[in-house]
């Protein structure tokens, strides 16, 4: 079901001059100007104050629409500046785009709320810290269990969880850096022409840069249809085996424990799980 921002919240952000508008599902244009309704309150604050002062060359940046009495966030609607474009299959402007953006995201602190595990009641938030922490914690998943987190009981999500415990045995050692990086970049890049690559939002997480590149090409080698040579032209990339590894670690336990997992997902994971382990 898609919801209308509610009049309180047009008022708040002074956007009552224009009737909204859906867009496809992603928010609701007011004009010159994006509200979108955020999953957590904490995520959406951090990544306008990320993208207020925030500038990377050649590329476009939603920034921020604070309301009248300052916040960023209004009963869980934020509000952006409208950037044209949509996304296209790109996928070697992404990886760059990713190397550029996270030589400026450098500099940023790692937000507090990183550091807090999954709780109940759980949300999408959620999964997507007990996958990332799978991807890396010693022992995978120790972290969606400690919380209390469903197990799969799908076929496809049993096989997920599966195929990512044999991968775990693979990793090895790295030492790289961790920073605060977008780990959502497939997809959300829009494009518009001839014009630069925008980003709408930071989907943040802590971990080394090249992590963050290498689940662009996973993503894109498993549903973008991208070729195999998309991941040897950015091989220069620090570690690269071990991050792809651990990218689709990632993708696989998100895989396994979002409820909305469909088994058409599956496949395009399983030909990356190929390709990586003989790299590894």
């Amino acid at each position: 079901m898609i919801v209308e921002p509610p009049e309180q919240v047009l008022t708040t952000f002074g956007l009552t001059a224009h009737p909204p508008i859906a867009m496809d599902g992603t928010g609701w244009r007011v004009g010159e100007v994006v509200l979108t309704l955020v999953p957590d309150h904490a995520r959406a604050a951090w990544s306008a104050t990320a993208r207020e002062n925030l500038y990377v060359e050649g590329m476009r940046i939603a920034r921020p629409i604070r309301a009248t009495d300052g916040r960023y966030v209004v009963s869980g609607w934020r509000a952006d500046t409208y950037v044209a474009g949509s996304p296209e299959p790109r996928y070697d402007e992404v990886v760059a785009l990713a190397d550029r953006l996270h030589a400026a995201t450098a500099k940023l602190e790692r937000p507090r709320f990183m550091l807090q595990p999954p709780a109940p009641p759980f949300n999408d938030v959620d999964v997507f810290v007990a996958a990332d922490r799978a991807a890396w914690e010693d022992v995978p998943l120790r972290t969606a269990r400690a919380a209390g987190m469903p197990e799969p009981t799908s076929e496809d999500g049993e096989c997920s969880l599966a195929e990512l415990k044999i991968l775990g045995s693979l990793r090895r050692p790295v030492d790289l850096p961790s920073q605060v990086v977008h780990g959502d970049l497939f997809g959300t890049v829009l494009f518009a022409g001839a014009a630069a690559p925008a980003i709408t939002d930071i989907v943040p997480y802590w971990r080394p840069a090249s992590w963050a590149a290498a689940v662009v090409v996973v993503d894109a080698l498993a549903w973008g249809g991208a070729g195999e040579d998309l991941v040897e032209r950015w091989s220069n990339h620090p570690e690269w085996p071990q991050m792809l590894l651990r990218a689709v670690m990632f993708r696989l336990a998100v895989h396994g424990m979002h409820p909305r997992s469909t088994a058409g997902a599956l496949p395009g994971l399983l030909r990356v799980v190929d390709l990586v382990r003989m790299m590894v």
